[in-house]
């Protein structure tokens, strides 16, 4: 079977998406896992099927690269929102539905695609650390020199820890630049590697870092793969709701690839 994919990239977090709105491609653990293969694939940090879905515009399905469809990414939703655009979806304002639920999301003219994220309310502390879901389970720790550190061992090693072992959890490692910037380094979960950006861990490690006064807040975030920004309302300590996720997107390429049936 031949499968026209398209290839995305947010921030170097990058996105292998299939147009699956007749709702034909049925993919095998194994066969999205071989996509996804830097040496016998395609390469991707995940794979993304666009799908019909009533009431909505479209519906992000998404699998991690280990072939397992997994919670909800960040990075992926931007990107398959400006997949659905050059596919002839044009909206003012995207409404689609993810496994974590609704999303709005909107293009702007610098290119950029604002993604709105779930409201997150609670914080749990974790022996000086912290942990939240942001669509997706992280682990955020403050970080020195994080230019320098083993983001690789050091994320993998509270990753596969007890508390987290069995249902994973991705880990953010934060240098505080200023009150309002911040620049993360993420090991993933379903990757089991450091990838380049993360955009649910990069909304996570702002909101642990979110200014001290309640209001509007945007927090400057810089990452191994570029530059991305997240604005929200922080409401209480613990309480942000109309958080977006702000950063490019971009086209790479496309092709034909043959799965075995």
């Amino acid at each position: 079977m031949d499968i026209h994919f398209f290839k995305y990239q947010g921030t170097g977090n990058d996105f292998i998406i299939i147009d699956d709105r007749e709702g034909n491609i049925n993919l095998t653990t194994q066969q999205v896992e071989k996509l996804c293969n830097r040496r016998f694939g395609i390469g991707a940090d995940g794979l993304m099927l666009l799908k019909q879905k009533p009431g909505y515009d479209f519906e992000m399905q998404y699998y991690n690269a280990d072939g397992k469809e997994s919670t909800m990414c960040g990075n992926g939703g931007r990107c398959l929102v400006k997949f659905a655009y050059h596919q002839g979806i044009h909206k003012n304002k995207y409404h689609f539905i993810a496994i974590d639920g609704p999303h709005d999301a909107t293009i702007e003219d610098n290119g950029w695609v604002y993604l709105k994220m779930k409201d997150v309310d609670g914080i749990k502390q974790y022996y000086g650390d912290f942990v939240l879901n942001t669509g997706s389970p992280h682990y955020v720790k403050s970080a020195g020199h994080l230019q320098k550190l083993d983001v690789f061992n050091k994320g993998r090693e509270i990753r596969y820890s007890n508390d987290f072992a069995k249902e994973g959890i991705n880990v953010n490692f934060v240098e505080e630049k200023s009150e309002c910037a911040i620049f993360v380094r993420t090991y993933e979960r379903g990757v089991e590697n450091e990838t380049l950006s993360c955009g649910t861990g990069v909304t996570a490690a702002a909101l642990v870092f979110a200014h001290n006064e309640k209001g509007f807040n945007r927090i400057e975030v810089q990452t191994l793969g570029g530059h991305l920004a997240v604005e929200y309302d922080k409401i209480g300590e613990e309480r942000f709701e109309n958080i977006w996720l702000c950063g490019p997107a971009d086209f790479v390429f496309s092709g034909k690839v043959s799965v075995g049936e």
